[in-house]
């Protein structure tokens, strides 16, 4: 079987020459590395530095909530627990929630305490209650980190204080959290919450942006004088003049200080969704092309996508991009219904910006012995 190609002309079939606001230059951002990433079409918006590595400090909480929400999901935990205050937890230095150990809190409590406030001392305990002990956790943390594809993270505690080998990038951070947000969205309004108040002591979230944004509802801040400071920030906003409700994600690492980490962060929001567009391509489960089968009881198949096939652009390229569709031909039956027949790639220029594969639409049982046979000889006569 050889590979057919085709081209599918986008402009026309969607108005995409009605847009014409200019794009900005790239934001300039006062920070060690940075990303942004559109979390609805899972594309790199625009990124500086984005596999420097470097110190997460507490934005190493986010691995360590990915595997406790795991472990509640699963019904490992529970959120009514109290597990135990050891005395690495009580002592933990850095932010803390101020645990009692004659007094434990609950799981949604450290949960709380450890979004939050950041506390070193509720995530030492969550860690403990989910694997037995820090150590152990972090075994799981690496694993996890390997299974996601953090191919430059490495953790040494579930804290994020200092410690020799522990390190991840902007990129590696961006996946991580945009599986937390898509895996446990039950959870992820605890990001959103602005203070929490635990032994008689409230303390805001560090989160700035969560309290001058109405469009921002996550994520983590995070800071020591070896990592600087650090902010990721998920925002969603409507798209103006379509149904599209878009996810940006911010990494900033490194800023110079409490405010300059949430002024560039900002700065970097408002640049996404000002001069860059979520664009709908094709609609999942809808017909994008109809491909002729040999050997099968219909002598075609309708071939669409799993899922709505959307790429992210800057606004005054959207009339540039260019889908290919390369499929495997000739289709043979039997073809069952979801079977992968080709795969669209979409480009700006030589760059492949999305890549999605596309699927039989419907089953295509295999003819009967005559027909097979003039199919075949059909073929190889070349028709």
């Amino acid at each position: 079987m050889l590979p057919f190609i085709f081209r599918v002309l986008l402009a026309a079939g969607l108005g995409l020459s009605s847009i014409a606001q200019a794009q900005s230059p790239m934001p300039q951002i006062a920070a060690r590395s940075w990303l942004l990433l559109d979390i609805t079409t899972n594309q790199i918006v625009a990124s500086s530095e984005a596999d420097l590595r470097i110190d997460p400090a507490s934005l190493t909480k986010l691995m360590t909530a990915y595997l406790v929400f795991a472990a509640i999901k699963e019904k490992r935990l529970a959120m009514d627990l109290r597990p135990p205050v050891s005395q690495a937890a009580y002592k933990a230095i850095g932010s803390r929630m101020f645990l009692d150990p004659a007094k434990p809190a609950t799981v949604d409590e450290l949960l709380r305490g450890m979004i939050v406030q950041s506390g070193n001392d509720a995530s030492i305990v969550l860690a403990e209650a989910v694997a037995g002990s820090e150590p152990a956790f972090v075994a799981l943390m690496n694993k996890e980190a390997q299974r996601m594809g953090l191919k430059n993270t490495q953790y040494a505690n579930s804290t994020g204080l200092p410690a020799p080998l522990h390190g991840t990038t902007a990129r590696d951070l961006s996946m991580l959290s945009t599986y937390l947000i898509r895996d446990f969205p039950e959870f992820y309004p605890l990001y959103s919450q602005k203070e929490f108040a635990y032994n008689n002591i409230k303390q805001p979230n560090r989160n700035r942006l969560l309290f001058i944004d109405p469009s921002v509802d996550g994520l983590k801040t995070g800071h020591t004088d070896a990592a600087g400071w650090c902010l990721i920030a998920s925002a969603q906003r409507d798209q103006p003049g379509s149904e599209i409700k878009r996810r940006l994600l911010s990494v900033v690492t490194g800023a110079g200080s409490d405010a300059a980490r949430t002024i560039e962060s900002q700065k970097l929001l408002n640049w996404g969704y000002q001069n860059t567009e979520a664009v709908r391509l094709f609609v999942s489960g809808k017909a994008v092309g109809k491909y002729e089968v040999w050997k099968g009881k219909t002598p075609d198949i309708e071939a669409g996508f799993e899922r709505d096939v959307l790429v992210s652009v800057g606004k005054t390229q959207i009339s540039q991009l260019k889908a290919d569709i390369e499929r495997t031909t000739p289709l043979l039956a039997p073809i069952a219904k979801g079977q992968k027949i080709g795969v669209l790639k979409v480009k700006l220029g030589d760059q492949i910006v999305a890549q999605q594969p596309i699927l039989a639409l419907a089953a295509v049982e295999e003819a009967g012995f005559v027909g097979r046979l003039w199919d075949t000889m059909r073929l190889w006569i070349g028709k």
